[in-house]
């Protein structure tokens, strides 16, 4: 195979995080073609060429497979990188993401309870949260504000369709950007670092309604102030007047001069109302900002946290670690079937979130640490009964793993959005005296590749 050659072939499987399988015939390599499902017949072009393998772009599908019977609900499909299981019925998507995931602990666990996958309440319109994108769909094309088209870095499509997230998300986009459009103001370009406009955040909770929306431009208005270039009051006027389901409870400006990619602030501006909204989960309430983390799909969070909670099992009269506690959601729901909970997390914005919200629902056997866990676990005097992981997405580091392990607690439970790292860290886990007795999938991410895992890990005698 030669690199920038096309081919076709068949998918044999899809392997995590959405790799499929191609065999082609005449060939002596499988190619490794992303977003290719199991079953399809598909054309694509060979981009990376190893001794061990291939990677190839995928250009079309050539022939469907037998089991993708549903009809893709968004108008963007195919074209946006955002989901890529629509033509898969949810039963369908639920099976290939728990294949998936079996497939990895398999190969490094032998004698366990595999329990499946638990579906999220909804499939769509389930997310809370999405950072849309300002570019435009081709060079020097009309100004575009979205997703990342599949499989470009630079080019955005217009998701005015967008069925993962309800109605007022795509008013309020559609609003933003005919505003910006109409004053002709010009995006932030990734390479020349030159532009204005760089992202629109939405949140909204799913329980109380209530909206928040943040726009991220660079600070760069010309001979003007961003008032004027912006047109910042016309656009929260336009935004309040929208007829939406939900309530719009704060509007900001955030300025964000970083070269990175990414949404953070420099500067934040609050244009109306509040910079923080409320969100209920199993009886509890939370307060978020901007940038708190909180689960992008507040309905699946709640199946997550319950099986989560199933798993700690007996609780009573003990002393729990959250270890990578975010914004302390885990540690709430155990706190009051527990004697204390000790939750610790890097981002100083989450822990101190999670002091509020702790504050908020009542909860006074909860303590919460800023720092990294490697670190912030040698200046802790306490030693749990229990632990519950929730790292990022990289896992956890492995001298800051051995710390955990040697607490020798009789009960762990790692929840995991990337079964990769949490097969890899299983395989320490297990070496080091413990076994992995359940493991359950939870699909927080519909009509898209990811799920989230839950592990249940017992101390053998």
């Amino acid at each position: 195979m030669k690199k920038g050659q096309e081919y076709i072939g068949r998918v044999e499987r899809t392997d995590f995080p959405n790799k499929g399988i191609v065999y082609v015939e005449g060939e002596d390599k499988k190619v490794i073609v992303k977003d290719a499902l199991p079953g399809q017949t598909v054309r694509f072009m060979v981009n990376k060429t190893r001794k061990d393998k291939c990677e190839g772009r995928l250009l079309e599908v050539v022939e469907r497979a037998e089991n993708e019977t549903a009809q893709p609900l968004c108008a963007h499909f195919g074209e946006c990188g955002g989901c890529s299981y629509q033509t898969l019925p949810y039963e369908e998507q639920l099976k290939l993401k728990a294949s998936q995931v079996k497939a990895l602990i398999d190969e490094v666990c032998k004698d366990y309870e595999f329990e499946g996958i638990k579906g999220s309440p909804i499939q769509w319109e389930y997310r809370n949260k999405m950072e849309f994108s300002f570019g435009d769909e081709f060079k020097d094309g009309p100004l575009a504000l979205g997703m990342h088209k599949k499989g470009s870095f630079y080019d955005i499509v217009t998701v005015r369709d967008c069925r993962i997230v309800d109605e007022d998300y795509r008013k309020i986009l559609a609003c933003v950007l005919d505003h910006m459009a109409e004053r002709n103001v010009t995006y932030h370009h990734k390479m020349s670092h030159k532009g204005c406009l760089r992202h629109l955040l939405v949140r909204k909770a799913v329980k109380t309604g209530e909206i928040m929306i943040a726009l991220v431009t660079a600070g760069q208005y010309g001979d003007t102030d961003a008032e004027n270039y912006l047109g910042l009051k016309a656009m929260c006027d336009k935004l309040l007047g929208l007829e939406l389901k939900g309530t719009v409870t704060g509007i900001l400006h955030i300025e964000n001069n970083s070269l990175a990619d990414v949404v953070q602030s420099d500067c934040t501006t609050l244009l109306y109302g509040q910079d923080f909204f409320y969100e209920e989960l199993l009886g509890l309430r939370f307060k978020i900002s901007p940038f708190s983390f909180f689960q992008t799909n507040s309905l699946g969070a709640e199946v997550l946290y319950e099986t989560a909670r199933s798993y700690v099992g007996e609780t009573k009269d003990k002393l729990i670690f959250d270890l990578y506690s975010g914004t302390g959601t885990i540690a709430q729901m155990l706190a009051p079937v527990a004697k204390k909970v000790v939750g610790v997390e890097i981002i100083e914005e989450a822990v101190e979130a999670a002091k509020r919200n702790a504050a908020l629902n009542g909860l006074n056997n909860c303590e919460f640490i800023a720092g990294d866990v490697l670190k912030m676990l040698d200046t802790i005097d306490e030693k749990p009964d229990l632990i519950v992981l929730d790292p990022p997405r990289d896992g956890i580091h492995p001298k800051a793993l051995l710390k955990i392990i040697n607490y020798g607690v009789d009960r762990m439970v790692y929840i995991s959005c990337k079964p990769t790292s949490l097969a890899r860290d299983l395989v320490v886990l297990q070496a080091e005296g413990y076994k992995v007795e359940k493991v359950c999938c939870v699909d927080m991410f519909c009509n898209a590749s990811h799920c989230e895992t839950v592990c249940l890990l017992k101390k053998k005698n």
